[in-house]
């Protein structure tokens, strides 16, 4: 029988797991009967842990207190979070790389030395390349995710492409992060229609706006339709083109946030991007060392053909 300092460890293990534990699951993993079971959660309550008991069958769940308790983690878990640790240490939003370095040094100080080993030989053989371009208030995150979760309408300043600003109001529905950048998909009340907005670009009024009835997604794939919406609904022109490889082997080249790629078969498949710019999309296709061929916009096609003529003339 584990001693009791160590049973309580090993019970405050057990109930930070998202099940419901009853007393006779409890006392088999522990190897105790059920009353000192009882005994124990009794002392982790008067230790300050919120162990609720649940309904019906007698059984025991952790639950949120006033004080974050120490969390117990297996091998995996700790190598996973400080993994996780190290990479947003050099992420998208402000103000949070000093808090993960913190989080970091405290975990590492309490590794096991066979654990603090594997964690520091991927950092050794691995290079970051720090995030670049604007990042996100963890404030404004929060506060758009709150109003997401609580359907309440949201009204903001937002700044567009061109550094014009407007009052917009919106009903919120998903964050969508890219890894890159984040975005609001929501409901923008005045022009009646979904709408993506970047985070970054986003400053919430306060207080919210009324609740609101959430309306139907406007795609199952809310990925999909983000990548749709950034990469092509929003410019002057929209290139369909055929790549001649399978569709993994573009998704190697393509970010989600540059093109839309749709697979024909296991050996061809469609690339949906735009541009404001013909001759930034002919060049950008141009680049690709891939095989493709170009169906729409017809503008962009009589575009290459004439880049292609001058091309080649220019090297006899």
């Amino acid at each position: 029988m584990l001693e009791t300092s160590a049973r309580l460890l090993r019970l405050l293990s057990l109930l930070q797991t998202p099940r419901d534990w009853t007393g006779a699951d409890l006392a088999d993993r522990l190897g105790v009967d059920v009353r000192t079971v009882r005994r124990d959660v009794d002392k982790l309550r008067t230790l300050g842990y919120p162990v609720h008991s649940t309904p019906g069958v007698p059984g025991y769940r952790l639950g949120a207190g006033a004080n974050l308790p120490p969390l117990l983690l297996d091998d995996d878990e700790a190598i996973a979070v400080a993994i996780g640790l190290r990479a947003a240490a050099s992420g998208t939003v402000a103000g949070i790389e000093e808090s993960s370095v913190r989080a970091l040094v405290k975990l590492e100080q309490v590794l096991p030395a066979r654990l603090r080993r594997r964690v520091n030989l991927l950092h050794s053989v691995t290079v970051t390349v720090p995030a670049t371009g604007p990042t996100v208030d963890p404030e404004t995150l929060t506060a758009v995710a709150a109003a997401c979760r609580d359907h309440h309408r949201l009204r903001f300043d937002y700044r567009s492409h061109d550094g014009t600003t407007s009052i917009r109001t919106a009903e919120p529905h998903r964050l969508v992060h890219t890894g890159r950048r984040w975005y609001l998909i929501g409901w923008d009340v005045e022009r009646a229609d979904w709408r993506t907005y970047r985070i970054d670009r986003l400053a919430p009024r306060v207080p919210v706006g009324p609740r609101f009835t959430p309306r139907a997604a406007p795609d199952r794939d809310l990925a999909g339709y983000l990548s749709h919406g950034v990469s092509t609904a929003a410019y002057r022109y929209q290139a369909h083109v055929t790549l001649h490889v399978p569709a993994e082997v573009a998704a190697e080249q393509i970010l989600p946030t540059v093109g839309v790629i749709e697979a024909v078969d296991p050996q061809t498949c469609l690339l949906h991007t735009g541009s404001n710019s013909l001759d930034e999309l002919a060049v950008y296709l141009g680049l690709f060392d891939l095989p493709f061929t170009v169906h729409e916009p017809p503008e962009l096609v009589t575009r290459i053909r004439a880049l292609a003529t001058r091309l080649a003339d220019s090297v006899g």
